[in-house]
């Protein structure tokens, strides 16, 4: 009986694993399709320098095996100008003891990054509040506040540059950030990173988060977009 057993979970883990192989490589089909779709460039194989290039992003710097794949590389067109961009999905484990054992997890998600076509933006950060954010607040780590009470209760805003975030985030932008599921929008060192570093993200919706991507930078004020190309 102990031996059947063991052949039964032996049997349901290989099914499994083929089955999630399967998954992934239908993945990088789909992937592959839309990357033909919008003409831009696919690459599935696995980019490990990946972390160091956009090391600017604390989610690209977790755990340890880390690496990026089903990259597509491209440009989105905002106003009439072409802005590099590319998205994907990326890979990392962490691994913990408690003296006893050791256990290691897998963690896949996806995003997009925009390369910005100024030199000395401000950094920018814009992400919905959660639990620990209200126990900041309470001693005395506030994020920058809105006339608007409702964003301001839903959405985190940090920046060293309260004029610039106030610029960016007129009442407008405001409507069109509360309107669904805005992705986590960090602007550091000349590029902005749309995700939330939970999970992967289907064709469809990779597509959609272009069009989110086109309409955000749309709504920037051009009186701060003429400045930051003035100081460029």
């Amino acid at each position: 009986m102990e031996v059947l057993i063991c052949l039964i979970v032996i049997a349901a883990v290989l099914v499994g694993a083929y089955y999630a192989q399967q998954k992934r490589r239908q993945r990088t089909l789909d992937l592959a399709a839309l990357a033909r779709r919008l003409d831009w460039q696919f690459r599935p194989e696995n980019d490990y320098g990946h972390d160091e290039l956009f090391a600017q992003f604390k989610v690209f710097r977790h755990g340890h095996s880390r690496y990026a794949y089903n990259t597509l590389v491209g440009r989105i067109d905002v106003s009439g100008a072409a802005w590099p961009a590319q998205m994907g999905d990326f890979h990392y484990q962490v691994t913990t003891h408690n003296g006893k054992s050791t256990s290691t997890h897998t963690y896949r998600f996806s995003y997009m990054i925009v390369r910005l076509p100024f030199l000395r933006q401000p950094e920018l950060l814009i992400r919905r509040e959660g639990m620990f954010d209200a126990l900041k607040n309470l001693f005395g780590f506030d994020d920058i506040d809105f006339e608007s009470a409702e964003f301001s209760r839903r959405f985190c805003v940090k920046s060293p540059d309260r004029r610039f975030a106030y610029d960016v985030i007129h009442p407008r932008m405001i409507e069109f950030l509360m309107e669904d599921e805005s992705p986590t929008i960090d602007i550091e060192a000349g590029s902005c990173l749309l995700s939330d570093g939970k999970r992967t993200w289907t064709p469809e919706e990779f597509r959609a988060t272009i069009d989110w991507a086109d309409h955000f930078f749309e709504l920037w004020p051009t009186h701060v977009t003429s400045q930051l190309e003035h100081q460029a």
